[in-house]
């Protein structure tokens, strides 16, 4: 599913390079391996909860910092994610050639309509 995703950006106006699409692709599969743990971490914490026995019950605390800490890792790669694909755009769209400068050096970028 995540290629299928992935393969439409390159349609979207804009050509997004190989390797554009392999950190993209990268940090996906990353994404994904942090929920897959968090997942058996949420496992984790919920029989130790039910379990009642004290010793389960504090190792919770430590399973809760590293399920808190692998959410801010996954925050972080969406952040990183977001910020490579504004600048492959922003790259890509500085190439177009349907741009056009204004007097003070600026580009202005026109959208070409089907005829």
């Amino acid at each position: 599913m995540e290629e299928n995703a992935l393969s439409g950006l390159g349609h979207a106006g804009t050509q997004v390079d190989g390797k554009v699409m392999q950190t993209f692709q990268k940090s996906f599969v990353q994404v994904q391996n942090i929920l897959d743990q968090n997942r058996l971490l949420i496992n984790e914490i919920n029989q130790n909860h039910e379990s009642k026995i004290p010793d389960n019950l504090s190792r919770n605390v430590g399973l809760i910092r590293e399920l808190n800490n692998n959410i801010r890792r996954v925050v972080d790669l969406y952040a990183d994610l977001s910020n490579s694909f504004t600048k492959s755009m922003d790259v890509s769209s500085e190439g177009d050639s349907s741009g056009a400068l204004k007097s003070d050096g600026k580009a202005i970028h026109k959208r070409s309509r089907p005829g």
